[in-house]
């Protein structure tokens, strides 16, 4: 295996397990969102941090498939 197979392995098992970990958190802000949108209380919670874990996940995603296909054109 060369350098291109271990640095797209490496990403997405590093990616996969950074957004798996981080899952359970989101989840949890949403909750908390969903329950508090209509009032405002001390436990506010910003949307933030979702939204950025969304458009890291989908850059991820575009980043892997890229190196994938990448590698099989290189193998080619």
């Amino acid at each position: 295996m060369n350098l291109l197979s271990w640095i797209t392995i490496g990403f997405i098992v590093v990616g996969f397990i950074a957004l798996i970990s981080m899952k359970k958190s989101m989840e949890e802000r949403v909750a908390l969102a969903i329950e508090n949108k209509g009032g405002i209380d001390d436990r506010q919670v910003s949307p933030k941090p979702v939204i950025w874990w969304i458009w890291g996940a989908v850059l991820w995603g575009m980043i892997s498939i890229f190196l994938i296909v990448w590698s099989f054109s290189v193998y080619t």
